[in-house]
Formats: C-alpha cells, structure tokens, sequence
C-alpha cells in the first residue's frame, strides 16, 4: 500500500489521479490533499477519499474547509500555508508525491518532496522551467525517483531505453515534442486579435485548467514543455524538434540514430500517464479506452506556423539562452496569461508582454534558488508594468 499526497488535488490532473487511485483502493491510500483556495471541491473530495490532511494556501478558506468537514464528521485535519504544503510532500509516511500545481507556486513544496527523496510525479513543468538545473541536482542528491507526467514526457519517458544515461549513449538522435496546435491551428491570423478567453480555454482534444488551456492556444505550454524536455533529459535544444499533431494521438517520438522512431500512442487521457507514473515500473489500469486505429483512420504531423505561435520561439529561444531566461519567461507568460483572463489584455499581445520583459530584466546565473526567486519577482513586476501599458 501506497500512501500518495496531491499537491493541486482540485485541478485537471489532480481529479484525474484521484479517479485513477479509487480504481485501486488495494494499492493506494490518500495522505494529503491540497489546493490554493478551493475549499468546497476540496471539502467533497475529502469526505469521498478520507486523506489525514487537507491544505489550502489560503487560511480563509481553510477555515472554511474546517467548518464543512467538521459538520460532516470528518477526521481529517486541516492546515493552511505554504510550510504545510512542503510538510504533506515531504512527510516520513508518504510514498508518493503528485506534484500538480500550477505555475511557479508548486515549485517550492514540489522540491521539499524530492529533497525527502519521494518518488515525485511531475506535472508542474514550471518547477523544472523555473530552476531546472537546481531541480535536477536535488534529484541527484536525495535519490528521489522521478517521473514527468505531463502527456508528452511521459511518452519520451517510455521510448527511452531503461535504464537511462542519456541520449548519445543511447543513440538518441533527437526527440520529436508533438502537440495538437490547439483551437487557433487554422484560425486567420487577423481573427487571433478578437480571441475570447473562452474560446481560448475551448481546447480541441484535452480538458484541462484555463490558464494551461490559454498556454496551448499561444502554444506557450509546448515550451514550456520544450524547456522541460531539456531539462529532463539533458538534451540541447537542437536536440529537440517540435511537431504539430493535431489529433493528440501520438504523445512525442524519438527518433534514434539508426533510423528507428520509436512513438508512444494513446487515446488523450491524462489518466493514462497518471496510471503509469503510479504503477511503474509495473503497469496497471487507468480506467482509459483503448485507441482504435481503424476508427482513428488518420495522423497528421506539420511544422508549427512561428509567425502565428510566436510564444513558442520565445521559449525555444530562452531555452538556448540558459540562465534565469526560462524563470523570466514563465513568470511574464503566467502575469500576461492572468491579464487576458480577466480581459485586461488582447490575446495577441500575450507574447508582446513577454518579448518586453526578455528584454527589460537582464539574465543571471542561477546560482541558487534565491537567485531564481528573485528573477521571477523581477520579471512579474516587469510584466504588470507592461500589462498596464494595453
């Protein structure tokens, strides 16, 4: 018996790992659950799961969650704040960390888990983007076990001899990052500036939390996930070729040097890389349809138009910069994305935010995470400066 804390339980992929959990009430138990300030997802979702803790960062909502659960009987303790975050993920009793919040808040409770050397499940790609370099050493140091989630590194994960020393030695000639294009693939480029945020969020393949649904429209979450791809698997950027597939059937590839291209296919379920993180290295049902080629019929793959994702050159090229860029890049995405949900920015200028903002705060070398924290402080107050120019 595994005993698993969700960070982010409210989310996407928060409620899809609880779903995959209940399928095995034999393997897993609940720990801890946590959200921002959600309290009355996360007040059902804990009457239906019985974790022993419940943390919300927001103390006015925990007393609330306090109130609901004390009515119905429940015994599950209520906590509040960011230390008690990093208390669930690194507690001596938890097995497993599903790192799943959102944006640059996971980062710090997501590497309180790898620093007690849990077996952390990552779908906070923003923790690697933000301090990859420091992330991956800490992995190293605690010997925690780490598996990306994220559908797209999780399928790179499968295609990836085991065990792993990296490409060259295993004769990776490159990895080919698919992603579907989302819901402006086709849009005339003049129609991007009277984009809607719900037409925004309306992804084509995946259900998904607005903001991350705002990333794949700009194609931001694609890289994001390039940056990511670096990271965990020490590749260069040349080593990394993005790929537009817009049924979402096959997660990623990689192509080896003999000429082999090895793909990981599946119907799109954030289930399915849930279930394989929990059970690996075994496998184990995630409650998934299995995908019917004949019914599929077709795949189609195409370069991705820059001139009308041009977030993605962005991070292409904050990832060849190095340093503090990616934490600067994200930190201007998630102010800009925020300004657009609230309609005080046009989507198309989304990207224009974050251009300004690689221009304005120079780079560091991240030496440490204070250093990395402090560039996400800078490029936030740059990008609201920014924001109010629209």
């Amino acid at each position: 018996m595994q005993a698993v804390t969700i960070l982010g339980s409210t989310g996407s992929v928060g409620a899809s790992t609880l779903d995959v959990l209940a399928r095995h009430p034999q393997r897993f138990s609940v720990f801890a659950l946590t959200a921002n300030r959600q309290h009355e997802l996360l007040a059902r979702q804990c009457l239906a799961h019985r974790p022993r803790y419940a943390v919300l960062r927001d103390a006015t909502a925990a007393a609330r969650l306090a109130e609901q659960l004390g009515a119905a009987g429940a015994a599950t303790e209520v906590l509040w704040g960011e230390d008690n975050l990093a208390r669930v993920a690194a507690a001596a009793e938890v097995d497993a960390v599903m790192a799943a919040i959102v944006g640059a808040a996971g980062l710090q409770p997501t590497l309180a888990a790898v620093a007690a050397g849990k077996k952390v499940m990552l779908a906070n790609k923003e923790a690697l983007v933000m301090a990859g370099d420091l992330f991956m050493q800490a992995v190293a140091e605690s010997g925690a076990t780490l598996l990306p989630i994220d559908s797209e590194h999780n399928a790179i994960f499968q295609c990836l001899p085991r065990p792993f020393d990296g490409l060259e030695r295993a004769g990776v000639e490159r990895i080919l990052l698919t992603g579907s294009g989302g819901p402006f693939r086709t849009i005339a480029l003049e129609a991007l500036a009277r984009v809607t945020p719900d037409q925004a969020c309306a992804h084509p393949n995946w259900s998904m939390g607005r903001k991350i649904s705002v990333d794949s429209a700009t194609m931001m979450n694609k890289g994001l996930e390039f940056i990511e791809a670096c990271r965990l698997f020490a590749a260069h950027p040349r080593q990394i070729q993005v790929v537009v597939h817009p049924q979402s059937v096959i997660h990623s590839m990689v192509e080896y040097v003999d000429g082999s291209v090895l793909a990981q296919l599946g119907n799109p379920d954030m289930r399915t890389p849930i279930a394989h993180a929990l059970a690996w290295p075994e496998r184990m049902a995630a409650g998934v349809a299995g995908l019917d080629l004949i019914a599929q019929a077709r795949l189609d793959f195409e370069a991705p138009d820059m001139q009308r994702f041009p977030c993605l050159g962005l991070a292409m090229a904050a990832a060849a910069a190095g340093g503090t860029a990616p934490a600067l890049l994200n930190a201007a995405n998630e102010v800009a994305v925020a300004a657009f949900l609230r309609g005080r920015l046009p989507f198309v200028r989304i990207a224009t935010v974050i251009e300004a903002v690689l221009e304005q705060v120079p780079t560091a070398e991240p030496r440490d995470l204070n250093v990395v924290q402090d560039a996400d402080r800078q490029a936030r107050e740059a990008a609201l400066r920014v924001v109010e120019t629209y």
